[in-house]
């Protein structure tokens, strides 16, 4: 409010960044007694409180986007969904995006940026194990809780990382045993994956399955990201005898190797078991290129039970009717909401106390009741295998909660 320079004279004015420190006080005192509450004819200024910052670190670029996609719709919702019933403590929600680029340096990069600069209470992401390894011990030293959605081979131990994952046990222990007994005895089983931890580890994971199951591995190979030319490893799993072949080959590589498989005539020799393949896949094939392709999952779309219709309907009210709705999308979505909801408990942002009390919640997203276990903060899933057929994933049996492993355990 401007004041005449005659009225001004007869009275000192005092100043604080340009408003009466006169006003000053009274709208504090009015702040205390209330929002809204108006005091000595001043109205109270009622401020809103600080946003709750939550990095995003996905790759949206470098081979693996589809997954950086997946991960962030399902992430939105979550968000979106708290933030429109309040958000948690009074506080909104707000998304700080980061691009890893399928990069393990640049995953160190952007994460010390969201802590440092962003201040971010906490990060989800990243995809590939290396980004998450190498990003470790940022985490640890920021203090700052890293929310993990992606299925790994596990061994993740640290107060500052919990992990909606599925790990060997979950989806490996089912899916080989029931491979085996559909192929017959004394099956043979050739793996290839790309040449990167994940593969290496979930194929020793993998081996020890074959051999519970009498099986035999006749082959094990692995390939840099970015290959083109499959044939030579093609040529290696017909001349194997193999009847099953393991894929750990992630993202477009694996898109690409499968057509190369089907062009090649291998399809009806050759079952393809594809570890973590989704729904995000399908779009890259056309006609039946991958009818028949078997996994193992915690979720799938087309899954007939009523809080995984209700998801998909969620999604796609959202994004789109046409909108992927993937294994993905409920795991990054779940591990959302199981931190949002352990900073409402906690009443508290601090990464101590969000993480103390994000262990124990149960929570439901497309696929039964899921906890947040105390002694690893890993859950225990509900698994299926299922088919790729017509375009879409249809459950072939409904395996129920595996239970992994504390992958604290020494």
């Amino acid at each position: 409010m401007k004041i005449e320079e005659s009225r001004e004279k007869s009275r000192p004015r005092p100043h604080v960044d340009g408003v009466d420190a006169t006003r000053r006080r009274l709208v504090a005192a009015g702040s205390l007694a209330g929002a809204g509450t108006a005091l000595g004819g001043f109205p109270a200024i009622v401020r809103a409180a600080e946003p709750l910052r939550l990095g995003l670190l996905l790759p949206f670029s470098g081979g693996l986007e589809l997954f950086g996609q997946q991960g962030e719709q399902g992430v939105r919702l979550a968000v979106e969904e708290v933030n429109a019933a309040g958000g948690v403590l009074g506080r909104k929600i707000e998304i700080v995006k980061a691009d890893d680029k399928t990069d393990p340096k640049t995953a160190v990069e952007r994460a010390g940026q969201l802590i440092r600069r962003d201040k971010v209470a906490a990060i989800v992401g990243p995809v590939t194990s290396a980004n998450r390894d190498a990003i470790k011990s940022t985490i640890e030293r920021g203090k700052t809780p890293l929310l993990y959605a992606t299925d790994y081979e596990g061994g993740v131990c640290s107060p500052y990382i919990a992990c909606y994952s599925a790990l060997p046990a979950h989806y490996v222990d089912p899916l080989i045993p029931w491979l085996a007994k559909a192929a017959g005895a004394q099956t043979g089983f050739y793996l290839f994956g790309a040449d990167y931890v994940w593969p290496q580890k979930m194929n020793a994971a993998i081996k020890a399955a074959v051999t519970r199951s009498n099986g035999k591995v006749v082959g094990e190979e692995y390939t840099p990201f970015g290959a083109k030319d499959f044939a030579p490893t093609l040529r290696k799993i017909a001349d194997s005898g193999a009847k099953v072949l393991v894929l750990t080959l992630p993202g477009a590589d694996g898109v690409t190797f499968v057509k190369q498989f089907v062009a090649a005539g291998m399809k009806e020799k050759v079952r393809i078991a594809f570890m973590g393949f989704n729904e995000n896949y399908l779009p890259g094939f056309s006609g039946t290129e991958a009818d028949g392709i078997v996994t193992c999952s915690h979720f799938i779309s087309t899954l007939d039970r009523p809080e995984a219709k209700d998801f998909v309907a969620r999604q796609r009210k959202r994004f789109g009717e046409n909108a992927t709705v993937s294994y993905y999308v409920d795991a990054h979505y779940g591990i959302t909401r199981f931190y949002l909801d352990a900073v409402q408990k906690a009443k508290s942002a601090k990464a101590e106390d969000a993480m103390k009390a994000i262990v124990g919640q149960t929570i439901t997203v497309g696929n039964g009741p899921v906890t947040m276990r105390a002694d690893d903060r890993h859950v225990d899933l509900n698994m299926l295998i299922s088919e790729a057929r017509g375009g879409q994933l249809r459950m072939l049996e409904y395996i129920g909660k595996v239970v992994a492993p504390n992958q604290c355990a020494k």
